[in-house]
């Protein structure tokens, strides 16, 4: 028997709401284990519609229970995990944030990533304004005078920055004071972005911010680059705010969920 227009509109209806409440039990077991009341509380549902639901993605892999613990998430759920890291390209979902920053900005933006003890930069985006940046793809670049660099550097422990900035310092051609480069440093994790002031390329300034996977690990940095001319200090301020929402926008991509939120 065939379903008029009002009968399908009705069964897709309440199946998009089935698979909504599904959606909730899973969101609400990602947050910790729950036993079946605990479950149901938290999503407003009664206790036998809650299990009829945690039941069903029990039998497809999506949950597990156990009596004492109750129910968490299932392997289905980490197989699946898995494939969405795999198919998550660093490079093809950044870029489009990428050309959004670039075109924001008028400025050239760049995204590297940690390779080794270097920067390796993976993408760029020319700016608008006529100014020369010298960086291509595949290019290496230090970590310890780069904005680039330092973003990548901003989980790492004092100790390998000390390392990097005495190696590199060896051979870079802007000396800084460690102190100073060590107080900014400091400075830099607690706001969360980096900058260069000159300290890679003669009149070329940045401003640098991590991108962070579903792990929170720090898996890569964007920057965004010009003449000092177009960055004085009060710019770079007013940009900061840019990238670092650039740079958490591709991490939401990529499965990151900022604390708090």
């Amino acid at each position: 028997m065939k379903r008029d227009a009002k009968e399908e509109g009705a069964v897709v209806g309440a199946g998009s709401q089935t698979l909504m409440r599904g959606l909730d039990v899973i969101e609400a077991i990602g947050e910790e284990s729950l036993a079946l009341a605990e479950l149901a509380e938290r999503i407003g549902l009664s206790k036998s519609t809650t299990y009829r639901l945690a039941n069903a993605l029990a039998d497809r892999g999506y949950l597990a229970h156990t009596p004492r613990a109750g129910y968490r998430l299932g392997s289905k759920l980490l197989q699946l995990g898995f494939l969405a890291q795999a198919q998550a390209d660093l490079i093809q979902v950044a870029r489009e944030h990428l050309e959004a920053l670039a075109a924001a900005t008028d400025d050239t933006v760049h995204m590297g990533v940690l390779e080794g003890v270097q920067a390796l930069y993976l993408d760029k985006v020319p700016g608008r304004r006529r100014v020369n940046i010298s960086s291509r793809v595949g290019d290496r670049h230090p970590l310890s005078s780069t904005g680039l660099g330092k973003a990548l550097m901003l989980d790492h422990p004092r100790d390998f920055w000390i390392d990097r900035f005495r190696e590199e310092q060896k051979t870079g051609s802007h000396p800084i004071a460690e102190d100073l480069w060590l107080s900014r440093m400091e400075s830099y994790v607690l706001r969360g972005l980096a900058f260069d002031l000159e300290e890679n390329e003669d009149q070329i300034r940045c401003v640098a911010a991590p991108i962070r996977d579903a792990g929170s690990r720090l898996v890569g940095a964007i920057s965004v680059s010009s003449a000092a001319q177009y960055m004085d200090d009060e710019r770079m301020a007013a940009l900061s705010q840019e990238v670092a929402e650039a740079a958490r926008a591709i991490s939401r991509d990529l499965g990151w969920v900022e604390r708090g939120k």
